[in-house]
Order: C-alpha cells, then structure tokens, then sequence
C-alpha cells in the first residue's frame, strides 16, 4: 500500500486501509494475550486477562479513528482534476477533515496564496459561518491573523475564485511581510499555513 501523506488526493482512501489495518492490529494483541492466559491457567482470572483489558483501550481510541475516516468519502477524481487544473503552482490541499469541538467539516480542496485561504466542502449542511470564524481563529493563535478564509458549498464558484487567485498571485502576495519560522526555515509563509490546517484535520 503506498503512502499518502494528509492533505494530498487519495488521502481518505489510504487513511481507510491503514487505520482498519491498524485497528485490527490493536485488537488482535489483546486477544492473543487473553486467549494465551486462558489456555495456561484454565481461567479467566489471570493477569493476563488484566494486560488484555488494559490493552482494549488504544484499540478502541484507535477504533473511534477508524468510524470517523470511514464516514468521510474521497473527493471524485474528475472534480480532483478540475481543481487541481485551477489550482495551478498555488498551495494547495486535497481531502481534509477540519476538525472543530462541536463538529467536522469534510474539504475536498482548497488553496492559500497571501492572505487568501478559499475552502471547497461538498457537505450542505457545513455551517460556513462557523467554519470560518474556526480556521480564522486557528491562524490567527498560529500568527496568521491577516488570513481571510473563505469557504464555499458551490464548486464552481470555488474554481472561478481559484482560477482568479491563481491568475493574479502575486498581487495577493504583495506587501506581506514574512520572518521564517525558526522550526522550519524552509517553508514559506503559504506553506506554513498549510502545515497549520494539516495540524487540524483528521
């Protein structure tokens, strides 16, 4: 199975395979310690049964993962294609998951470029108000306040806005000042933004 790092195309399909792989990895240790203490002392009263228990818990903190990426779908490829097209050279993320503390936003694209962060959910019932005042209130604890997010329900507005972003980058671009981050002095400004929304996705 190839990797696919978190906020590239095929991403949720990956994260699929490896947390299921994982899951069952967790749940089958402890099983195995279980059965190999019943075996051995003919009883369910062991300190093997005890290991075991103790042994369910990252399985199922791992499980919760597992039923909240398989509730999310991967972006169509078609629409991939269209947006990656849009996106051009422009910073760009496929099939991430916002995390928020009263719910999820699934984002199947979206761009930063200056102070231009544009999001495409293809979930109707996303609050994009609240999603919004979320993701500026992130960057904006990350030092990154001037960031205007933005995000949209239509996809083909959101290629229209990227395309017109794309086209004019570097007026969006100019007078922004930057220091590098002294963590990590090779990413550039856009890049760091990235990093920070990669940070609070599933």
């Amino acid at each position: 199975m190839k990797k696919v790092k978190k906020g590239c195309y095929g991403y949720i399909k990956y994260a699929k395979i490896r947390t299921f792989l994982i899951t069952f990895v967790l749940f089958a240790i402890p099983l195995v310690i279980y059965v190999t203490g019943y075996v051995q002392t003919k009883t369910r009263l062991n300190l093997f049964t005890f290991i075991a228990i103790l042994g369910c818990l990252p399985a199922c903190k791992s499980l919760v993962g597992l039923i909240m990426i398989i509730m999310q779908k991967s972006m169509p490829a078609d629409k991939y294609q269209e947006a990656s097209a849009a996106a051009g050279g422009l910073v760009a993320g496929y099939e991430v998951v916002f995390t928020a503390y009263e719910h999820t936003t699934p984002v199947n694209a979206f761009i930063v470029c200056g102070d231009q962060l544009v999001c495409y959910t293809p979930d109707e019932k996303t609050d994009i108000a609240y999603i919004e005042k979320h993701l500026s209130r992130i960057l904006t604890t990350d030092g990154f306040a001037s960031v205007q997010p933005k995000v949209m329900k239509d996809f083909r507005r959101y290629l229209q806005r990227v395309s017109e972003i794309a086209g004019r980058a570097e007026h969006y671009r100019e007078g922004i000042e930057f220091v590098p981050d002294e963590r990590y002095p090779e990413l550039s400004r856009e890049e760091l933004i990235f990093h920070t929304l990669l940070a609070i996705s599933l």
